[in-house]
C-alpha cells in the first residue's frame, strides 16, 4: 500500500514489542496492518533518472549531484553475480529475466541505454525504488532493465528556482535533505524506502496531503528522456508554464503513472503560490515548500478482537471513521491536519487498529486528537481500546527504518487492490467488510486499510492534474501479505474475492458513483482489465485516469509515437 501513514506504524513497532503483549498479540500481529500500509502508500511502477543540472548547476546532496565521481553504468547480466539480486523488486511474487540489467548514473546514460533498445527492438523497462505491485518491471518480455537507483540526488537549483529530485532517491533521503537544509517538505508518502521515481509520477499522497495536497500539486518541471518517431532518444524538461510548448509533458507526470511517457530522469519541486505561471518565485528557498512540522504527536489505538467486537461494534467502528472523514474534509479546517488510518485486519490479527498523527505545534493538536479517538469509538460498545501515544521529532518518524517494507525478509509476496471512497461504505458494504475479515480463509497479514484523504487535495480541479479524483475523502486499500509461493493461489483468492463482494453492485470495482471514485495508479492491479474480474463495463483506465484519459492518450501518441514505454496498464494512444 502506499506505506503512507509510516510515521505512526513505526510508533506501533516499537510499543508492540512491549506494550502490546498485555492485549494478548504478538509483535508481528500488531504490525500486520502497519505493513501492509506500507505496502499501499506510495508505491508505483518507477520511472526516474539523474539529475544532471539542466539550466544551471545547483546544490545537490547525495548521487551523482554531489560532485563524486559519475556512477556507472553497470551491465549485469545472467551469470553475474548480481543479476538474481538485481532481477527482483519489492513484490517477490516476481522475477525478471532480462537479457541485460543497465545501472546507470546520469541521463546521458539513460539516453544511451533508451538508444540502445530501441536501436535493437529490445523492450525495456525502468525501475527506480522497484516498489510496483504487478510485474511491470519483470513483465517476461523486458530484455533491458534500466536501473535508476544511484541517482539519487536532493538540493536545490538556484538556476530553476527550484528543487530537484533524482528519481533514485528515496522518500526518506528526500525528507532528510529539504529537513535538514531548508526545514522544509514535500506532502508525499510515509514510506521512507519507496522511490521518488514512481511515487512522484503515478500522483502520490501521504501523512500531511490532507494539509498540503497531493504531491503532484508541488511539481514544478520534469526532466524525460523521450523517444522520436524516427528512434531518436532525448532529454527534454517540461515546467509547469502553460506557456511552455512541452507542458503537455509535464501535465502528463502530474498523476499519469510510470513507465507511459519515457524516462523521468528529474523531478524540480515548488510549490504553486510560491512562484509560478510567469509568477517570480521566492528568492529564499525555505518559503518554496511546505514548512515541515518540528514534532508530531500520534496516537495508536487498538480494539481487540474479542466477544464485544460484534458485527454490530466493528461496523460503527468504520462507519465512524468514515463519517469524521466526510465531515471534517473542509481544506482549511483545523481538522485538515489530521491524518489517520483504520487498519481493519483480519480477526486473525488479533486486532483493530487506528494510526493517528498531527503536528504537535498546533496548539489544540491534543484536543483535537483526543476528539478524533472519541468520535471512531462514540457508541460502538466495544472494548475500551489501549491507546499509545507518543511524540516524534519530525525527521526521526519520516525517516524510521525498516518501515515501508511488506511482511519481513522472507514475507514478501502481497497483493493490494484499492478504490477511491467519496463518502463511506454503504451498509451492505461494510456487512460484506466484516464477513471477509472474520471468515476461515483469512491469515494474519490481511485485512483492510481505510486512510484519510481529502482536505486541500480536493481544492484542485480534477482537470489541472492527471490525477482526476479530487472529491474523495478517503482511500480503500484491501492487502493480504504471505511467504510460500505455494499458498499464491489462496491468498490471491482470498483478497480478489473480498474485493469483488464489497463491489458487487459494480461489476466487482469501484465505479465512480456516489460512494465510489475509481482507483489509483500507484496501487496498480491488473484485475481491473480482466473482464472476467470486471464485469462493470467501466473500463481499467476509466477507473484511474476518468475523464483524463484522452488528453493522456493524445500526449502519449505525441511523446511516444513508437509505443517504446509500455506495460500491463499503459496509456494507449487514441485509435487512427
Amino acid at each position: 500500500m502506499e506505506r503512507s501513514t509510516d510515521q505512526n506504524q513505526s510508533q506501533g513497532e516499537e510499543r508492540g514489542q512491549s506494550q502490546g503483549q498485555g492485549l494478548g498479540l504478538g509483535r508481528r500481529q500488531l504490525l500486520t496492518g502497519a505493513a501492509a500500509i506500507a505496502v499501499g502508500a506510495s508505491a508505483g511502477v518507477s520511472v526516474g533518472g539523474p539529475a544532471r543540472a539542466v539550466g544551471g548547476e545547483g546544490t545537490a546532496a547525495g548521487g551523482s549531484g554531489s560532485g563524486a565521481a559519475e556512477f556507472g553504468p553497470v551491465v549485469v547480466r545472467p551469470g553475474d553475480t548480481r543479476y538474481e539480486s538485481l532481477s527482483r523488486g519489492n513484490n517477490f511474487r516476481f522475477v525478471g529475466s532480462p537479457q541485460e540489467i543497465r545501472v546507470v548514473g546520469s541521463t546521458e546514460q539513460v539516453v544511451r541505454a533508451v538508444s540502445d533498445a530501441v536501436r535493437t527492438g529490445r523492450r525495456i523497462a525502468v525501475r527506480s525504488g522497484g516498489h510496483c505491485f504487478e510485474n511491470f518491471t519483470v513483465d517476461p518480455e523486458v530484455r533491458l532493465l534500466l536501473d535508476l537507483s544511484p541517482m539519487d540526488a536532493v538540493g536545490f537549483d538556484p538556476a530553476m528556482g527550484a528543487f530537484a529530485v533524482q528519481p533514485g532517491a528515496t522518500l526518506g533521503q528526500v525528507y532528510r535533505t529539504l529537513f535538514k537544509g531548508w526545514g522544509v517538505t514535500i506532502p508525499a508518502g510515509g514510506c521512507p524506502e519507496v522511490g521518488a521515481g514512481g511515487h512522484l509520477v503515478g500522483g502520490g499522497y501521504g501523512p500531511l496531503s490532507r494539509r498540503y495536497g497531493s504531491v503532484v500539486d508541488h511539481l514544478h518541471a520534469v526532466e524525460v528522456v523521450v523517444v522520436d518517431r524516427d528512434g531518436t532518444a532525448r532529454a527534454v524538461v517540461a515546467t509547469r508554464d502553460p506557456d511552455d510548448p512541452h507542458h503537455d509533458l509535464w501535465w502528463a507526470h502530474t498523476g499519469g503513472g510510470g513507465g507511459n511517457f519515457g524516462v523521468v530522469t528529474r523531478y524540480w519541486l515548488r510549490s504553486p503560490q510560491s512562484g509560478g505561471n510567469g509568477a517570480r518565485p521566492h528568492d529564499d528557498p525555505a518559503r518554496l515548500l511546505p514548512s515541515a512540522p518540528a514534532e508530531l504527536s500520534a496516537v495508536l489505538v487498538v480494539w481487540p478482537w474479542d466477544e464485544r467486537m460484534t458485527e454490530r461494534a466493528f461496523t460503527a467502528l468504520l462507519r465512524n471513521f468514515s463519517t469524521w472523514h466526510e465531515r471534517n474534509g473542509a481544506p482549511d479546517s483545523r481538522a485538515a491536519h489530521l491524518y489517520a488510518v483504520l487498519i481493519a485486519g483480519h480477526r486473525a490479527t488479533g486486532a483493530v487498529q487506528m494510526a493517528v498523527q498531527i503536528d504537535a505545534g498546533l496548539p489544540d493538536a491534543e484536543a483535537l486528537l483526543d476528539a478524533f479517538v472519541a468520535a471512531v469509538t462514540e457508541g460502538t460498545g466495544t472494548t475500551p481500546p489501549v491507546t499509545f501515544p507518543r511524540k516524534l521529532p519530525w525527521l526521526q518518524a519520516v525517516t524510521w527504518p525498516g518501515t515501508g517494507e511488506p511482511g519481513d525478509i522472507g514475507t514478501r509476496r502481497y497483493k493490494d487492490k484499492a478504490g477511491y471512497l467519496r463518502r463511506g461504505f454503504t451498509d451492505t458494504q461494510l456487512a460484506t467488510v466484516h464477513r471477509h475479515l472474520t471468515n476461515d480463509t483469512g491469515s494474519t497479514d490481511s485485512g483492510l486499510l481505510l486512510v484519510g484523504y481529502g482536505g486541500r487535495v480536493n481544492t484542485v480541479a480534477p482537470d489541472a492534474t492527471a490525477v482526476a479524483q479530487r472529491d474523495s475523502v478517503m482511500k480503500a486499500v484491501y492487502f493480504t501479505v504471505w511467504a510460500d509461493e505455494a499458498d499464491d493461489s489462496a491468498r490471491l483468492a482470498w483478497v480478489r474475492d473480498f474485493y469483488r463482494d464489497v463491489y458487487r453492485d459494480t461489476g466487482g470495482v469501484p465505479v465512480p458513483g456516489e460512494v465510489s471514485d475509481g482507483s489509483y495508479i500507484n496501487y496498480a492491479d491488473t484485475d481491473l482489465a480482466d473482464p472476467a474480474r470486471n464485469t462493470s463495463g467501466t473500463p481499467w483506465h476509466t477507473l484511474y485516469y476518468k475523464a483524463n484519459y484522452p488528453r493522456l492518450q493524445q500526449i502519449k501518441a505525441r511523446w511516444d509515437p513508437r509505443g517504446v514505454f509500455r506495460h500491463a496498464l499503459a496509456i494507449e494512444p487514441p485509435p487512427k
